[in-house]
């Protein structure tokens, strides 16, 4: 490969939470208790036009998935395989092979921390996961990069506040969260066929493109096109998975061999 592997794995991670966005929990209300006075909520209530839709995400306890993909960061291009495995909502596992199969990096991903050992140079970074503070938004959420890598909403996304607009057999979700706009397409199948967010404060833009396939009973991505701007940084990453699988027994291995550096 042409570049530093290690350093278009990082900010690939780090582009795909660029925009990251979750919900602020409320503080608790410590008050006296106030007696309830019911609330009949309208038929037309978000949370009744989201249910079906929140209902077509897939739940799985872990994910597996091959994929060809094309990186592209500021007009330089690699193509690799991704092999992705997922433990549902603790760790991401990702192995970066090149030409004939041998592989070039690895990365395990977790809530708290990120991994990644670099092969070709012998290097690694050991990192709390607030390390990618540095190049992105400091509202990452772990969970909108797992919802991303099997083709589901982000999570956060689905809220109560959201614009609800049905027409031409789309739904579109839409609205601001914190400092991110964001914009939701789906089909008649509920599934979201793209994903706009922006925070225009920080010149920060990602949109995702899903396209998927019938697999059993299941609707399974096939395609994810990812396409990233963060002020001069303009990256590119097409995954076509070629393998997909969910709920089969994973392994996660990961080490950092002792001769390895860290890197800088």
């Amino acid at each position: 490969m042409k570049e530093n592997i290690l350093n278009k794995l990082l900010i690939v991670c780090c582009l795909l939470a660029l925009c990251s966005c979750k919900a602020r929990k409320l503080a608790a209300n410590h008050a006296a208790p106030v007696a309830a006075v019911p609330v009949v909520k309208p038929v037309n209530d978000i949370a009744i036009k989201l249910s079906p839709i929140r209902a077509q995400q897939i739940t799985f306890n872990t994910f597996s998935g091959k994929a060809r993909t094309s990186l592209n960061i500021n007009g330089s291009s690699n193509d690799c395989t991704l092999n992705i495995r997922i433990s549902n909502d603790k760790k991401i596992w990702v192995s970066i092979t090149a030409i004939l199969g041998i592989e070039v990096a690895r990365a395990l991903i977790t809530p708290d921390s990120i991994q990644i050992v670099n092969r070709l140079q012998g290097l690694y970074i050991k990192k709390p996961f607030s390390y990618i503070y540095a190049f992105a938004n400091r509202q990452v959420d772990y969970s909108m990069l797992q919802a991303l890598l099997v083709g589901n909403a982000i999570p956060s996304l689905l809220n109560d506040s959201t614009k609800y607009q049905a027409a031409d057999n789309n739904i579109t979700l839409s609205g601001n969260l914190e400092d991110i706009i964001y914009k939701l397409v789906l089909g008649t199948d509920m599934k979201v066929t793209q994903t706009n967010l922006s925070n225009q404060d920080e010149g920060q833009s990602l949109q995702i493109s899903n396209a998927f396939i019938q697999s059993g009973t299941l609707k399974v991505p096939s395609q994810i096109d990812i396409a990233s701007v963060a002020k001069d940084k303009k990256i590119q990453v097409n995954l076509h998975y070629i393998k997909v699988d969910f709920n089969q027994p994973q392994d996660y291995p990961f080490n950092i061999p002792e001769d390895y550096s860290p890197a800088n």
